[in-house]
C-alpha cells in the first residue's frame, strides 16, 4: 500500500490492493457490510464476542485505509469514525466505471507495438498482463484474437516466426507463444561476433582482431586481421620489419 497510495485518480487499482491486504487479514467484512450500531436485548455472549471485534476491526481498517491515503485526500476523511462513512462517499466520486477501463485497456492492447531489437519477454509480460486485466473486464476477445494481435505487435524481424506460425496452424496458449517467441528470440536476434576463417578451424574474434601464428622455416608470421577486413586475415606480406596495409598488420620475428 506504500507504494501505491490512493491519489484520486487511481482508485480501482488502490481498492484492488486494499482488499488484498484485509482479506489476509480477515478483516474484509468491514468493507462490505454497515457497521452495527447496537447490541439487542438480551445478546448472547457470542454476539457481544463479534459486535466487539467488529468495532476492533472497524478501528484497523480505517487507520490502513487513512494511511494508504495521500496527504491532500487523507484530510478529506481522517475526522469520520468508521469505515463504511469514508468508503461510501469516495466510490460516489472516485471509482471508474469500467466500460470505460475496458475502453481504455482495448486501445492499448490493440495499438501496443514492440521495438526492434527490444526485450521480447517484456513485451510478452506486458501483453499478458492487460490480456488477464481484459478477461476480468470481460471484454468477451478468444484466444485466436489474443494470438493474433500478439502476433500483430511483433517488429518486422519478427515475420519469418510469424508465417511459421500460421503455416503450420499452431494452436497455442499464450504463455505457450511467449515461450516460443522467447526461443526465436535467443536462437536469432544473438549478436553475431566477427569470425575469422582458418585453414581448419574458425576463431572468433577478440577485441580489434584476432591473432593467427604462421610457422615459416624459423620465422613466426602474425597475421592480425581487423573489422575492416570482414574478420579474414589476407596474406601476409612478404619480407622483414613491420609493414601495414588495409585492414591488417604483419609482424615478423626470427
Amino acid at each position: 500500500m506504500e507504494t501505491n497510495k490512493f491519489n484520486g485518480t487511481n482508485y480501482n487499482d488502490w481498492m484492488r490492493d486494499l482488499r488484498i491486504v484485509l482479506d489476509f487479514k480477515n478483516q474484509g467484512y468491514v468493507l462490505d457490510k454497515p457497521l452495527p450500531t447496537a447490541l439487542p436485548e438480551g445478546s448472547l455472549p457470542e454476539e457481544r464476542l463479534t459486535f466487539k471485534k467488529w468495532y476492533e476491526d472497524n478501528r484497523k481498517v480505517r487507520s490502513i485505509i487513512l494511511a494508504s491515503m495521500t496527504n491532500e485526500i487523507q484530510k478529506q476523511y481522517d475526522r469520520l469514525e468508521d469505515v463504511p462513512s469514508i468508503m461510501l462517499p469516495m466510490k460516489d466520486v472516485y471509482v471508474v466505471p469500467k466500460r470505460h477501463i475496458r475502453y481504455a485497456t482495448t486501445k492499448v492492447f490493440f495499438g501496443i507495438k514492440m521495438a526492434e531489437r527490444s526485450s521480447v519477454h517484456s513485451h510478452g509480460v506486458k501483453m499478458l498482463s492487460l490480456v488477464e486485466k481484459l478477461e476480468d473486464l470481460k471484454a468477451g476477445l478468444n484466444n485466436d484474437t489474443y494470438i493474433d494481435v500478439i502476433l500483430q505487435s511483433l517488429p518486422l524481424s519478427y515475420d519469418p516466426f510469424i508465417v511459421s506460425y500460421n503455416m503450420n496452424g499452431l494452436e497455442k496458449s499464450i504463455h505457450e507463444l511467449i515461450n516460443m517467441l522467447v526461443q526465436y528470440e535467443a536462437t536469432t536476434h544473438k549478436s553475431e561476433p566477427a569470425i575469422l576463417v582458418g585453414e581448419a578451424s574458425t576463431s572468433k574474434v577478440k577485441g580489434k582482431g584476432a591473432r593467427r601464428w604462421k610457422r615459416k622455416k624459423g620465422k613466426r608470421t602474425a597475421v592480425i586481421a581487423t573489422t575492416s577486413t570482414g574478420g579474414v586475415p589476407p596474406a601476409a606480406p612478404k619480407g622483414k620489419g613491420k609493414r601495414e596495409g588495409r585492414g591488417f598488420s604483419a609482424i615478423e620475428d626470427k
